[in-house]
């Protein structure tokens, strides 16, 4: 198994039946118990119900693999890719005394869209990592503009933008494991 962050902890293995120490055992350890090839006698059956612990029985071995290392990609913590939406080049600011500064752009590539996260680079150094809260497109509400058209941009944070900023709009994508 190639988990790094997770862990698999045996706390006892043996062979024979499963017995009421197997089951007090797995109750006090917060554990599951698998058995390959058998079953519980009459008394670890009844402390399993008490206790509700959780017992996996198998008769192919290579169930119990693939049982564990499902068990154990639940545990993983989701992982994410960044994808690039779109870029924009602010032409001019405008200082909007309700709303803050509005960057007047140009969509260089992709498309920007609203409420999407933005970064905002000047002469290459980055500013600030933001969120598109406002996309105009003339006088109208938009919610995405491509590349090639002008729109106006307002972003949560208020920062001074400037004309030359860039803006990169990015997502990010949770990918399978």
């Amino acid at each position: 198994m190639r988990y790094k962050e997770t862990k698999v902890t045996v706390a006892h293995k043996g062979i024979g039946v499963i017995n009421e120490s197997d089951v007090l055992l797995a109750a006090a350890s917060n554990a599951i118990i698998i058995g390959y090839n058998v079953f519980a006698d009459a008394n670890a059956t009844q402390l399993i119900k008490e206790k509700k612990v959780e017992v996996r029985s198998y008769q192919i071995i290579y169930e119990i693999i693939e049982e564990i290392e499902k068990a154990l990609k639940g545990l993983l913590p989701p992982k994410f890719e960044e994808q690039i939406v779109g870029k924009a080049e602010i032409k001019q600011v405008f200082k909007i005394s309700s709303i803050g500064f509005i960057a007047g752009s140009i969509v260089l590539q992709g498309k920007i869209v609203r409420g999407k996260d933005v970064r905002v680079f000047r002469e290459g150094k980055l500013l600030c990592t933001s969120k598109i809260n406002s996309l105009k497109r003339f006088k109208e509400q938009a919610k995405e503009v491509d590349a090639g058209l002008e729109c106006g941009i307002g972003i949560e944070e208020n920062l001074k933008l400037a004309a030359g900023d860039i803006l990169e709009v990015f997502e990010l994508k949770q990918i399978e494991q």
